[in-house]
């Protein structure tokens, strides 16, 4: 079976070629610009990289959209990308079958399927990237809600006033995306501008940048334990901001889970950056092909992963 995937991210695309067991093979990234631009050169890259004949490609991209009818519908990241029939576009070049998922879900998949949460019946997945959303596995099945949309925490307000995230001042992708971070340092001013300056600055010692992500950790702590206490997660896998600053943001983010999860939730619940690195792009495109393709199924193989996954140290 060709498996192809399609990350559109906020700032770039990545294009992947994999196996059919989800091994990449080919890959390449470009920088995401406005669809007229953007879209001609995921076509020309997948032609390249050969998906071969009649693929099944995953599409992953940042909400809201219409899954079912395969459109992009001006995500808040994506600005000018309205109506986007990314299927359908894709498909008439190259055949086969084109499936788009909201890119949370499409991480949360991918982490399930490669990453922290394999073997596991119940996963939360915070993307933590430019913008930040989640995506649950539920009793061993990925839960969408009623038109896709559950697991939109960004979009919760933590704070009656605060940076605006998700189109929402004070929402959790506010005070936690890398997008929200950004928004942060410019209205204190700083010298930093986004996340990246903030993490050279706080591991060369500086006592503000480290304050700054201490507040991040307590803000992201609050979130996951709404999480952990809404619903019961066993591993809750957190993406690539959080891995880059983890010295930072984690000690405040333990310590505010501490004070506000419910106890008996929290033992139960392992929370660890994701394992996918620096292609977790990649994974999750491809992980929604092989989702589509009827490739998840939670195998004997992985009930023993999950058994074994209770005897690491929890939180």
């Amino acid at each position: 079976m060709a498996i192809a995937g399609i990350d559109i991210g906020g700032t770039k695309v990545a294009v992947a070629i994999a196996g059919d067991d989800g091994k990449l093979l080919r890959h390449e990234r470009f920088a995401t610009e406005s669809p007229d631009r953007t879209i001609p050169r995921i076509l020309e890259t997948l032609g390249r990289l050969d998906p071969g004949p009649e693929p099944v490609i995953g599409i992953s991209c940042g909400g809201p959209l219409d899954a079912q009818a395969g459109l992009i519908l001006s995500p808040p990241n994506l600005p000018g990308w309205d109506r986007i029939p990314i299927n359908a576009l894709v498909e008439q070049r190259f055949g086969g079958r084109a499936f788009l998922m909201n890119d949370a879900n499409a991480g949360t998949l991918a982490e399930w399927r490669f990453g922290a949460g394999v073997g596991c019946r119940h996963l939360v997945a915070l993307t933590m990237g430019t913008g930040m959303g989640s995506g649950i596995i539920c009793d061993g099945r990925l839960y969408e809600g009623a038109n896709g949309n559950a697991g939109e925490i960004g979009h919760i307000r933590l704070t009656a006033d605060g940076p605006i995230g998700y189109g929402k001042a004070g929402s959790v992708e506010g005070w936690c995306s890398g997008g929200g971070i950004a928004r942060q340092l410019a209205a204190l001013g700083s010298r930093w501008a986004d996340a990246k300056d903030l993490n050279e600055a706080a591991a060369a010692g500086d006592e503000t940048a480290r304050r700054i992500f201490a507040d991040i950790g307590t803000r992201l702590g609050r979130t996951i334990a709404i999480v952990i206490d809404l619903l019961n997660p066993e591993v809750v896998v957190i993406g690539p901001v959080y891995r880059r600053c983890q010295p930072w943001i984690e000690p405040a983010m333990r310590a505010e889970l501490e004070r506000e999860a419910l106890p008996a939730s929290l033992a139960a619940c392992r929370v660890v950056p994701s394992p996918l690195g620096e292609r977790s792009a990649e994974y999750q495109a491809i992980a929604v092909a092989i989702y589509h393709a009827g490739g998840f199924r939670l195998t004997a193989e992985r009930l023993v992963d999950s058994a074994m996954a209770e005897l690491r140290p929890g939180v």
